[in-house]
């Protein structure tokens, strides 16, 4: 999927605001005209110069060849590409909505299998693998770089 660049551009300005803004709460320094909100809105002013350049960029290309606003690939009209793309996006919303409760080993189970057998691994094999990978993604998180991953329903046996 392609953007106009003038889309692109108006969320960066927009973007750009909003920082602009956020950043007039910070605290100043007593004594001194620098304090914490000059980075970040000096940051703000040049996100929002580059959006303002494309944003005109954008406007003109379109007027000149009537570029489209949203170009949807090609693969977009093909139901297995367009499947497997609805599946990555349910499997990462799944993560976020439920690995708290459920815990990472029965969502991350969940969502290898998903993705496996959208690539057309049969079930049969796809979930032994999927709970064994994330065993291993879990204890060498977990375990070995100190990630504290949620263990939800499976607390109770928690190592």
């Amino acid at each position: 999927m392609k953007f106009n660049d003038a889309v692109w551009g108006a969320g960066m300005v927009v973007f750009a605001g909003a920082l602009l803004w956020y950043v007039q709460g910070f605290p100043t320094i007593p004594g001194q005209k620098v304090g914490p909100a000059v980075l970040p809105g000096a940051l703000a002013v040049g996100i929002g110069v580059c959006g303002a350049i494309l944003l005109v960029r954008g406007l003109r290309e379109r007027a000149a060849s009537g570029v489209a606003w949203v170009e949807w690939p090609e693969w977009f009209g093909s139901m297995p590409q367009l499947r497997a793309f609805v599946v990555l996006v349910a499997v990462n919303v799944l993560y976020l909505v439920a690995v708290d409760r459920l815990g990472f080993v029965v969502v991350g189970t969940i969502y290898l299998a998903a993705l496996m057998m959208t690539l057309r691994v049969r079930a049969s094999r796809a979930l032994p693998i999927a709970l064994v990978m994330t065993l291993v993604i879990h204890y060498a998180f977990y375990k070995l770089l100190k990630v504290p991953l949620p263990w939800g329903v499976l607390q109770a046996i928690a190592w």
